[in-house]
């Protein structure tokens, strides 16, 4: 039996909490993941409640709160996500030639997450790769953010991640071709 203060209190954490276990959410940093359980710890002598992501082998904590709003956000819609690929056949902007403003330029864009900046990385770092060798660090960052991409793609569509891979792999080269 519930006290009156007691309904109140999950009503609040129901209000409070965007998610619900089994669904599907997109880290800002790791990706698309599922929520396979909702968690409380204490830390520092203050109870928190916490979103238990799983992606792929990697599982994480993320607090239940103000921040989970910036961390976590559900997959793109179909509808959307066809939209927002269309960037990669877009003009790229222009990288900085140094390699470190580049990487600072590059990590300000994916900072947000979202699959807009994905793709904003990837077609301006193909762009780039056009005109000029890129560096260790500029081939990782493109291939993180290919596998971002492509593993919400999966998700977003229910494709197979090797159709995803022909799909996107297709798109490219029709933009190289556009560009040429």
């Amino acid at each position: 039996m519930f006290t009156k203060s007691g309904q109140a209190l999950r009503q609040k954490q129901k209000v409070n909490m965007d998610f619900q276990v089994g669904d599907q959410v997109v880290h800002a940093s790791f990706g698309p993941g599922k929520i396979v359980q909702l968690d409380e710890k204490v830390l520092s002598g203050r109870k928190c409640r916490y979103y238990v992501v799983q992606i792929k082998d990697l599982t994480l904590y993320v607090p239940v709160d103000e921040s989970a709003k910036s961390t976590l956000r559900s997959p793109t819609p179909a509808r959307e996500f066809r939209k927002m690929i269309r960037i990669l056949n877009s003009d790229g902007e222009t990288l900085s030639e140094n390699r470190l403003e580049r990487k600072a330029q590059l990590s300000q864009v994916l900072r947000d997450g979202t699959l807009q900046s994905v793709c904003r990385v990837i077609r301006d770092l193909i762009h780039y790769s056009r005109t000029k060798k890129l560096s260790e660090t500029d081939a990782a960052l493109l291939e993180r953010a290919k596998n971002f991409l492509l593993t919400e793609w999966q998700v977003s569509l229910s494709v197979p991640y090797s159709q995803a891979e022909q799909e996107l792999r297709q798109l490219l080269t029709e933009g190289r071709n556009k560009s040429e």
